[in-house]
């Protein structure tokens, strides 16, 4: 998710759309969207809770439920190996302990050259982002926390791998050989490229070595399908279409429990439909055959003299892969951002999708007139469809992150600027409310309009982790009777 977000919204609202049966897609029954989800049933109601840490409301939660909050980085925060916890909490990945304590490796969406945080070697040693390890209770008590990856830039999202890693991706292209982003800062200090994924493992340090043929592209999020051995990834390229991939490595990760280089990354397009708009609104039901293209160049170099800004700029190197895919009829997607794998099912949110048609790169409000959609892609059936498309914004707006609970149903983090929800979109086809942002600051400024990000279940299904990124960022843990709500 970037850290430059819309600030104003264009055009009409999207036709309502809904989820739905048809073909692969038998858990998701017909509904039309057309009412806030706010209206839902009254054991749904949410309603201020204390925090279980000091008491104060952070959260409005449904009766029976209760949180604690942990890492906020409003104030200082020092982990056990000497970290100075940075702040950008956003993706985040769940792992059980034999003590039945949860592992949690969770991302710092930092950007720009600078000092990395925390000991040991970095990627690079200008730049500023990477993971923390946290291990706590089921009741959100932190028992140890350390660095686990440092030295990378914008770790967005990642995916949780079945053989107990997270993998963390960067949604940059920035480095030495690349000018500067949307920020204006430059990038000459940096001391390698970036925009690639990185395996961390769930106890213990990463490698600090990227997936160089996973593509070097604005990553967002991934997952895996053990059945193929691909892993999923998404593009949040916010000023410009965004593409879904994947990568198959060159043997399966499932045997030797790490994803190796040296793979092949490819791009999704519609058969028959070459370059088909899928940011723009949708009929429902809107279902489409795929085919997947090659990348043939997936992780440039570009040529840049050592100490000078680098003549090939930041917007032609974060269009670089993703133009080779379109070129071969790669389909158009608005801001690819969270995604997760359910039984043969890869479900991910665009963003911004489902509005009129952009007609060209939007710098300024990011690519996509709509307020969201979600998608599934059937990995046996190779079909994509359409499972949900926002009608307004009151209903949903901007779904970003997005996991599964042990009954399906999926939590969808919002990403706009006034009031973010957790919403659940279950089986059966109904949108309602899990929680609402209500933080206020120590000097009493709301931060409502703080974004929800990391949602991830723990193992057994008992605590739903979820972060608020922001540069005061902090983490929640959640729990409850997710069985009386359809979680």
């Amino acid at each position: 998710m970037s850290i430059e977000r819309r600030t104003f919204l264009k055009g009409s609202a999207a036709v309502a759309g809904g989820v739905f049966a048809a073909g692969p897609f038998q858990g998701f029954v017909a509904q039309q969207a057309v009412a806030s989800p706010q209206s839902g049933a009254p054991f749904r109601a949410l309603r201020a809770i204390p925090d279980r840490r000091d008491g104060k409301v952070r959260l409005h939660l449904p009766e029976g439920f209760n949180y604690r909050s942990f890492h906020d980085t409003e104030f200082p925060v020092v982990l056990t190996d000497g970290t100075n916890l940075p702040g950008r909490h956003d993706g985040m990945g769940a792992f059980t302990r034999r003590n039945g304590n949860i592992v949690l490796v969770r991302n710092h969406e930092l950007n720009n050259p600078g000092t990395p945080f925390g000991p040991g070697t970095p990627y690079d040693t200008m730049a500023q982002g990477g993971t923390t390890t946290i291990e706590v209770t089921r009741f959100g008590e932190v028992v140890d926390a350390y660095t686990s990856l440092n030295g990378t830039m914008m770790n967005c999202s990642g995916g949780i791998m079945p053989w107990g890693s997270w993998i963390t991706c960067e949604e940059t292209v920035n480095g030495p050989d690349v000018g500067p982003d949307f920020t204006g800062a430059p990038n000459v200090a940096l001391t390698k490229p970036h925009g690639f994924v990185f395996e961390v493992p769930a106890r213990g340090q990463s490698e600090r070595e990227p997936i160089t043929h996973a593509g070097r592209f604005a990553h967002e999020a991934v997952s895996f399908d053990p059945r193929d051995g691909f892993l999923y990834l998404t593009e949040d390229n916010f000023a410009f279409p965004s593409g879904f991939f994947r990568y198959r490595p060159p043997r399966n990760p499932t045997k030797h429990g790490r994803i190796e280089d040296g793979g092949r990354l490819q791009m999704l397009a519609v058969k028959g439909r070459p370059n088909l708009n899928l940011a723009a609104e949708q009929p429902r039901r809107a279902t489409y055959d795929v085919t997947w293209v090659d990348i043939d160049d997936p992780a440039p170099a570009f040529p840049y003299t050592p100490g000078q800004t680098a003549p090939t700029t930041n917007d032609q190197a974060l269009v670089y892969v993703g133009d080779q895919g379109r070129a071969q009829g790669a389909a158009y997607f608005s801001r690819l951002e969270g995604q997760v794998y359910d039984d043969n099912v890869v479900y991910f949110c665009s963003t911004q999708g489902g509005g009129a048609a952009e007609t060209g790169p939007d710098p300024v409000g990011g690519y996509g007139n709509g307020f969201g959609q979600i998608w599934a892609y059937h990995t046996r059936a190779r079909k994509l469809q359409l499972i949900y498309q926002s009608p307004n914004r009151a209903t949903l707006d901007f779904p970003d992150n997005v996991t599964t609970s042990r009954r399906g149903t999926l939590v969808v983090c919002e990403d706009n600027t006034e009031d973010n929800y957790l919403r659940g979109l279950s089986r059966g086809g109904q949108l309602f409310d899990i929680a609402l942002n209500r933080l206020t600051s120590s000097t009493g400024v709301d931060r409502s309009g703080d974004e929800f990000a990391g949602s991830t279940f723990s193992p057994d299904g008992h605590t739903l982790f979820v972060n608020i990124q922001a540069s005061r960022g902090m983490s929640f843990a959640i729990w409850g009777p997710w069985h009386r709500i359809g979680v």
